[in-house]
Protein backbone atom coordinates (compact mmCIF):
# COMPACT_ATOMS: atom_id res chain seq x y z
CA UNK A 1 0.00 0.00 0.00
CA UNK A 2 1.27 3.51 -0.78
CA UNK A 3 2.52 5.20 2.35
CA UNK A 4 2.52 1.99 4.40
CA UNK A 5 5.45 1.25 6.71
CA UNK A 6 7.64 -1.62 5.46
CA UNK A 7 7.55 -4.63 7.71
CA UNK A 8 10.63 -5.16 9.81
CA UNK A 9 12.54 -8.30 8.96
CA UNK A 10 14.15 -10.90 11.22
CA UNK A 11 16.53 -13.71 10.32
CA UNK A 12 16.33 -16.17 13.22
CA UNK A 13 18.84 -19.02 13.26
CA UNK A 14 17.56 -21.94 15.34
CA UNK A 15 13.78 -21.73 15.55
CA UNK A 16 12.49 -25.30 15.53
CA UNK A 17 11.50 -25.53 19.21
CA UNK A 18 11.80 -24.02 22.67
CA UNK A 19 13.06 -20.46 22.84
CA UNK A 20 13.55 -20.17 19.08
CA UNK A 21 9.98 -21.18 18.34
CA UNK A 22 8.70 -18.76 20.97
CA UNK A 23 10.83 -15.95 19.54
CA UNK A 24 9.35 -16.64 16.10
CA UNK A 25 5.83 -16.44 17.49
CA UNK A 26 6.57 -13.23 19.39
CA UNK A 27 7.95 -11.41 16.36
CA UNK A 28 5.09 -12.59 14.17
CA UNK A 29 2.67 -11.20 16.74
CA UNK A 30 4.54 -7.90 16.54
CA UNK A 31 4.03 -7.75 12.78
CA UNK A 32 7.54 -8.65 11.65
CA UNK A 33 8.43 -10.78 8.64
CA UNK A 34 10.47 -13.72 9.92
CA UNK A 35 12.90 -15.96 8.07
CA UNK A 36 13.42 -18.82 10.53
CA UNK A 37 15.77 -21.77 10.25
CA UNK A 38 15.60 -25.36 11.40
CA UNK A 39 17.73 -28.43 10.87
CA UNK A 40 16.65 -31.07 8.37
CA UNK A 41 14.00 -33.30 9.93
CA UNK A 42 13.08 -30.85 12.69
CA UNK A 43 10.78 -27.85 12.85
CA UNK A 44 7.37 -29.53 12.76
CA UNK A 45 5.95 -26.98 15.19
CA UNK A 46 7.62 -24.17 13.24
CA UNK A 47 5.99 -25.29 10.01
CA UNK A 48 2.70 -25.29 11.88
CA UNK A 49 2.95 -21.49 12.21
CA UNK A 50 2.99 -20.89 8.48
CA UNK A 51 -0.77 -21.11 8.09
CA UNK A 52 -1.45 -18.32 10.58
CA UNK A 53 1.47 -16.06 9.64
CA UNK A 54 -0.25 -14.31 6.72
CA UNK A 55 2.75 -14.85 4.45
CA UNK A 56 5.19 -13.36 6.95
CA UNK A 57 7.08 -16.58 7.80
CA UNK A 58 9.65 -18.24 5.57
CA UNK A 59 11.47 -21.37 6.71
CA UNK A 60 14.99 -22.31 5.66
CA UNK A 61 16.88 -25.51 6.43
CA UNK A 62 20.43 -25.27 7.75
CA UNK A 63 22.76 -27.10 10.10
CA UNK A 64 24.88 -24.35 11.66
CA UNK A 65 27.81 -26.72 12.20
CA UNK A 66 28.04 -27.43 8.45
CA UNK A 67 29.99 -24.61 6.75
CA UNK A 68 28.77 -25.68 3.31
CA UNK A 69 25.13 -25.49 4.45
CA UNK A 70 25.74 -22.04 5.94
CA UNK A 71 27.33 -20.82 2.72
CA UNK A 72 24.45 -22.23 0.70
CA UNK A 73 21.91 -20.43 2.87
CA UNK A 74 23.84 -17.19 2.53
CA UNK A 75 23.77 -17.58 -1.24
CA UNK A 76 20.02 -18.27 -1.21
CA UNK A 77 19.37 -15.08 0.74
CA UNK A 78 21.30 -13.07 -1.82
CA UNK A 79 21.02 -9.33 -1.25
CA UNK A 80 18.15 -9.61 1.23
CA UNK A 81 18.30 -7.37 4.28
CA UNK A 82 17.25 -7.82 7.90
CA UNK A 83 16.67 -5.34 10.70
CA UNK A 84 17.72 -8.10 13.10
CA UNK A 85 19.84 -11.20 12.69
CA UNK A 86 19.45 -13.34 15.81
CA UNK A 87 21.55 -16.50 16.23
CA UNK A 88 19.73 -18.63 18.77
CA UNK A 89 20.89 -22.17 17.91
CA UNK A 90 22.82 -24.11 20.54
CA UNK A 91 23.08 -27.37 22.46
CA UNK A 92 23.60 -28.53 26.01
CA UNK A 93 25.43 -31.54 27.41
CA UNK A 94 25.17 -33.64 30.55
CA UNK A 95 25.06 -31.01 33.31
CA UNK A 96 26.98 -33.29 35.67
CA UNK A 97 30.02 -33.69 33.44
CA UNK A 98 33.09 -31.79 34.58
CA UNK A 99 36.14 -31.04 32.52
CA UNK A 100 37.75 -33.99 34.30
CA UNK A 101 35.44 -36.56 32.74
CA UNK A 102 33.93 -35.11 29.54
CA UNK A 103 34.91 -36.96 26.38
CA UNK A 104 36.98 -34.97 23.93
CA UNK A 105 34.39 -35.54 21.19
CA UNK A 106 31.62 -34.17 23.40
CA UNK A 107 33.67 -31.14 24.40
CA UNK A 108 34.34 -30.40 20.73
CA UNK A 109 30.66 -30.85 19.83
CA UNK A 110 29.48 -28.36 22.43
CA UNK A 111 32.20 -25.81 21.65
CA UNK A 112 31.68 -26.00 17.90
CA UNK A 113 27.90 -25.69 18.18
CA UNK A 114 27.73 -23.03 20.89
CA UNK A 115 30.76 -20.84 20.16
CA UNK A 116 32.40 -21.38 16.77
CA UNK A 117 29.30 -21.91 14.63
CA UNK A 118 27.27 -18.91 15.91
CA UNK A 119 30.21 -16.60 15.25
CA UNK A 120 30.71 -18.01 11.77
CA UNK A 121 27.07 -17.16 11.12
CA UNK A 122 27.57 -13.63 12.43
CA UNK A 123 30.52 -13.23 10.07
CA UNK A 124 28.64 -14.70 7.11
CA UNK A 125 25.39 -12.73 7.50
CA UNK A 126 26.54 -9.43 8.96
CA UNK A 127 26.44 -7.67 5.61
CA UNK A 128 22.67 -8.26 5.42
CA UNK A 129 22.15 -5.97 8.44
CA UNK A 130 21.97 -2.20 7.76
CA UNK A 131 23.75 0.41 9.92
CA UNK A 132 20.57 0.90 11.97
CA UNK A 133 20.15 -2.85 12.54
CA UNK A 134 20.99 -5.32 15.29
CA UNK A 135 23.01 -8.52 15.45
CA UNK A 136 22.08 -10.66 18.45
CA UNK A 137 23.41 -13.96 19.75
CA UNK A 138 21.78 -16.10 22.44
CA UNK A 139 24.25 -16.44 25.28
CA UNK A 140 23.47 -17.36 28.89
CA UNK A 141 24.00 -16.05 32.37
CA UNK A 142 26.13 -19.16 32.79
CA UNK A 143 28.57 -17.62 30.34
CA UNK A 144 29.52 -15.01 32.91
CA UNK A 145 32.95 -15.73 34.37
CA UNK A 146 32.54 -13.10 37.07
CA UNK A 147 29.39 -14.60 38.58
CA UNK A 148 30.50 -18.24 38.50
CA UNK A 149 30.76 -18.98 42.20
CA UNK A 150 28.79 -22.23 42.29
CA UNK A 151 30.42 -24.23 39.52
CA UNK A 152 28.42 -26.87 37.68
CA UNK A 153 27.47 -26.93 34.01
CA UNK A 154 31.19 -26.69 33.30
CA UNK A 155 31.34 -27.47 29.61
CA UNK A 156 28.21 -25.48 28.77
CA UNK A 157 29.51 -22.53 30.80
CA UNK A 158 32.82 -22.70 28.96
CA UNK A 159 31.11 -22.73 25.57
CA UNK A 160 29.05 -19.64 26.36
CA UNK A 161 32.04 -17.85 27.88
CA UNK A 162 33.92 -18.61 24.67
CA UNK A 163 31.00 -17.28 22.64
CA UNK A 164 31.03 -14.07 24.69
CA UNK A 165 34.76 -13.64 24.17
CA UNK A 166 34.49 -14.19 20.42
CA UNK A 167 31.62 -11.72 20.16
CA UNK A 168 33.64 -9.19 22.12
CA UNK A 169 36.53 -9.68 19.70
CA UNK A 170 34.12 -9.20 16.79
CA UNK A 171 32.97 -5.93 18.36
CA UNK A 172 36.57 -4.81 18.82
CA UNK A 173 37.30 -5.47 15.14
CA UNK A 174 34.21 -3.41 14.22
CA UNK A 175 34.56 -0.65 16.79
CA UNK A 176 33.36 2.02 14.32
CA UNK A 177 30.31 -0.02 13.26
CA UNK A 178 27.09 1.78 14.28
CA UNK A 179 25.03 -1.41 14.55
CA UNK A 180 23.87 -2.78 17.89
CA UNK A 181 25.49 -6.03 19.01
CA UNK A 182 23.79 -8.10 21.71
CA UNK A 183 24.67 -11.11 23.83
CA UNK A 184 21.44 -12.17 25.49
CA UNK A 185 20.76 -14.22 28.62
CA UNK A 186 17.13 -15.44 28.57
CA UNK A 187 17.16 -16.78 32.13
CA UNK A 188 16.60 -20.37 33.15
CA UNK A 189 13.50 -21.27 31.13
CA UNK A 190 11.30 -24.36 31.16
CA UNK A 191 12.05 -25.87 27.73
CA UNK A 192 13.47 -29.21 26.58
CA UNK A 193 16.91 -27.70 27.08
CA UNK A 194 16.16 -25.89 30.34
CA UNK A 195 14.26 -28.78 31.90
CA UNK A 196 11.07 -28.94 33.98
CA UNK A 197 12.62 -27.41 37.11
CA UNK A 198 13.62 -24.14 35.48
CA UNK A 199 12.51 -20.96 37.22
CA UNK A 200 10.89 -19.15 34.28
CA UNK A 201 8.13 -19.98 31.83
CA UNK A 202 8.61 -19.09 28.18
CA UNK A 203 6.03 -16.32 28.60
CA UNK A 204 8.02 -14.84 31.48
CA UNK A 205 11.20 -14.79 29.40
CA UNK A 206 10.67 -14.28 25.68
CA UNK A 207 8.33 -11.27 25.47
CA UNK A 208 10.64 -9.45 27.87
CA UNK A 209 13.72 -10.53 25.91
CA UNK A 210 12.22 -9.22 22.67
CA UNK A 211 11.35 -5.94 24.41
CA UNK A 212 14.99 -5.64 25.48
CA UNK A 213 16.16 -6.14 21.89
CA UNK A 214 13.80 -3.47 20.62
CA UNK A 215 14.86 -1.06 23.38
CA UNK A 216 18.51 -1.43 22.33
CA UNK A 217 17.90 -0.65 18.65
CA UNK A 218 20.06 2.21 17.47
CA UNK A 219 22.25 2.32 20.58
CA UNK A 220 25.26 0.73 18.89
CA UNK A 221 28.10 -1.16 20.50
CA UNK A 222 28.15 -4.50 22.31
CA UNK A 223 25.83 -5.19 25.24
CA UNK A 224 25.56 -8.33 27.41
CA UNK A 225 22.04 -8.23 28.85
CA UNK A 226 19.50 -10.49 30.51
CA UNK A 227 15.82 -10.81 29.67
CA UNK A 228 14.96 -7.83 31.87
CA UNK A 229 17.56 -5.59 30.31
CA UNK A 230 20.03 -5.84 33.18
CA UNK A 231 23.73 -5.86 32.35
CA UNK A 232 25.37 -9.24 32.93
CA UNK A 233 28.89 -9.29 34.34
CA UNK A 234 31.54 -10.54 31.95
Amino acid sequence: MPGSTPKKRLLLIGASRGLGLAITEEYLQRGWHVVATARQGSGTALHGLVGTAAGRLDIEIVDITDPVAVTTLRERLGSDHFDLVFVNAGVKNDDRETIADVATEEFVRVMVTNALSPMRLVEAFQDLVPPTGTIAVMSSGLGSVGTNESGGYEVYRASKAALNTLMRSFAARHRDDPRTLLLLAPGWVRTDMGGPDARLSIQESIPNLVAVIEAQQGKGGLHYLDYLGRTVSW
